[in-house]
């Protein structure tokens, strides 16, 4: 509910319903809640007390029969049956951040992230905890979308187990023809058509290196570098003078709060644009709104005309309706000088982070050794180098080149990185499970491939040089980024395109159920089990991550350029953290420790 009310319309219209409210006898009451026990207990106790007038129960999530029990016989027992007016499961149980990419409603995490899922002494319980709530989001998705999909999902992996159970639930909702949420009103007339949306599940296994990766584009370094959580960015500001006198107490932090909603066009064209454009093109909008202020200005000054002679009769009339059509615009115009200051300020706090760790050489080096490129400087001398980012960003750096390494570093020289990684602070856990899981994985002969992928500098900014940018770029490079498939681009499209081998080591399964009838009586299949029956290429999909749903986004829209045909993209997270974030937390010897939260 975060990210449809604000802070001010949730003050205004919302409450929450562990606050203390006081009864409002004559007002009905609309609780959109988790069907959780707490949640419960609250509901009851509200009944008991006779807060409203008349009682409205969403529930996020199906909510169970027992729970449904309790409910009712608070009720009874507070009299207050005929006062529970509706009650529905909304099955919403996931996080829309943007119109094609959505999370877990989890409030825990941990609870269902790469590290839970991994760790060694995981019991079947735990594991089966986290599968379903994994199925029942996305069970919740596809029934809010209205539509069921076709399942591929690679195999013997925690995406298999989703898989099936996923299969199960949708198969047994089917079959209850009066009960099923995909008849009805809920479908149109093509849903069971050969068109479905495909879910692609995939192992985050698959590919470690991409969510590693220091990024280059305007989102993924907001979402790497800031606090950005749920489309909201915070930041920290200093306030008072920069000199503070001799025995002044510490200057204060104000933070400041920005969102980056799919309303801002500004974030929607560039979100992903290499940072250099973003930094040239918030300049470009700031003198552009200059130029618009000072027409209003100019406007206003030459409305006090004098004389009365037809020709500044006519330029008096003539401005007026400029001046009236610049007034006019003036709501709009303020929303723009919103927006950049907004990004002005965004962009600002990214460029500070990017000079100070040095996040365009790291994101250059990192490019050339996921494509094969020459390296123009040692990986030991980046390692060792104490003005070159944190203790977190050589740690993934070194990382990546052990994933990406054809054959595995030298007892020696293993010894020489890992010397060098404790001098400059970094905890060495994740090295120790990166090298069970490729040992385990055998991808020391056969390493993901990224294509030619290398990022070429053309030099310092022109405009964003100038003098009265905003932007002091200098010592960041202008690198621009080139056409590139990640791992998991080339498997969706693969997959949507219904090629036979996907890719060579990985086995991709279908499910497979029994045909079914309609409410109509026409028989349908949900996925039939000759695949020839679908040898023709899917119209949407929906994938599993951040940085790999946005490189086949980009995919798309080279396709678009080149005439091709596209398709529609939506992105499924378990969570999002940022790459660093999981780092700092893997200090427990023989336990694996993830070194990013994406996906399974």
């Amino acid at each position: 509910i975060f990210l449809l009310l604000k802070t001010a319309q949730e003050n205004l219209y919302g409450r929450l319903l562990h606050s203390d409210r006081d009864p409002i006898p004559d007002v009905p009451a609309v609780y959109f809640v988790m069907p959780t026990e707490e949640n419960i207990d609250r509901m009851c106790q509200d009944l008991r007390n006779q807060l409203y007038e008349s009682y409205y129960l969403n529930f996020i999530s199906a909510i169970s029969r027992s729970k449904l029990e309790d409910i009712a016989n608070a009720a009874l027992g507070a009299s207050a049956v005929t006062q529970v007016a509706k009650v529905f499961d909304q099955y919403l149980n996931f996080i829309t951040l943007e119109d094609d990419m959505f999370v877990l409603c989890n409030q825990n995490k941990e609870l269902i992230s790469y590290r839970a899922i991994n760790r060694p002494d995981i019991t079947d319980t735990e594991m089966e905890a986290i599968m379903d709530t994994v199925v029942d989001s996305l069970f919740c998705f596809f029934v809010t979308l209205g539509a069921i999909p076709i399942i591929r999902c690679s195999r013997g992996t925690a995406a298999e187990m989703v898989a099936v159970k996923l299969d199960k639930k949708l198969r047994e909702n089917l079959r209850d023809a009066r009960n099923s949420l995909f008849t009805g009103d809920t479908l149109g007339a093509g849903q069971f058509s050969f068109q479905r949306p495909l879910l692609v599940l995939v192992d985050r296994n698959i590919d470690l290196a991409t969510p590693l990766h220091h990024t280059w584009t305007y989102q993924a370094l907001v979402h790497d570098v800031l606090d950005f959580h749920l489309n909201r960015v915070n930041l920290e500001e200093s306030s008072g003078m920069e000199n503070s006198p001799a025995g002044a107490r510490p200057k204060k932090k104000n933070k400041k709060s920005y969102d980056l909603t799919p309303a801002d066009k500004f974030w929607q064209k560039h979100k992903g644009s290499p940072f250099p454009e973003v930094a040239e093109s918030v300049q470009q909008e700031l003198e552009s709104y200059r130029a618009q202020e000072d027409e209003v200005k100019r406007l206003k000054s030459i409305m006090g005309i004098e004389g009365e002679d037809e020709g500044a009769i006519s330029m008096l009339s003539d401005n007026t309706a400029k001046l009236t059509s610049a007034v006019s615009s003036l709501p709009e115009l303020l929303e723009k000088k919103r927006l950049i200051d907004l990004h002005t300020n965004v962009a600002t706090a990214v460029l500070e982070h990017i000079k100070a760790r040095k996040l365009d050489v790291y994101f250059e080096y990192e490019e050339k050794i996921m494509s094969k490129s020459t390296l123009d400087k040692s990986l030991l001398d980046m390692i060792s180098d104490p003005d070159a980012g944190t203790p977190e960003d050589k740690m993934r750096l070194f990382l990546i080149y052990y994933i990406n390494s054809v054959q595995a570093p030298s007892e020696a020289d293993l010894e020489q990185y890992k010397k060098a990684l404790t001098d400059a602070g970094c905890n060495l856990t994740p090295l120790k499970y990166i090298k069970q899981w490729k040992a385990f994985a055998k991808m020391a002969s056969a390493p993901t491939s990224y294509g030619n992928t290398t990022a070429k500098p053309l030099g310092l900014f022109s405009r964003v040089m100038n003098t009265g940018s905003q932007f002091v770029m200098e010592g960041v490079k202008n690198l621009v980024l080139k056409q590139q498939n990640l791992p998991v681009t080339r498997i969706l499209d693969n997959l949507m395109e219904m090629k036979s081998n996907p890719v060579s080591i990985i086995i991709f399964i279908l499910m497979k159920c029994k045909s079914f009838a309609t409410t109509s009586g026409h028989k349908c299949y949900f996925v039939n089990c000759n695949l020839k029956l679908f040898w023709n290429t899917f119209q949407s999909a929906v994938l599993f991550c951040h940085v790999d749903f946005q490189n086949s986004a980009e995919q798309n829209r080279y396709k678009v350029l080149l005439n091709l045909p596209q398709y529609g993209i939506m992105c499924f997270s378990n969570t999002l953290l940022p790459a660093a974030c999981p780092l700092p937390k893997a200090q427990l010897p023989g336990r694996k420790n993830e070194p990013h939260t994406y996906g399974f």
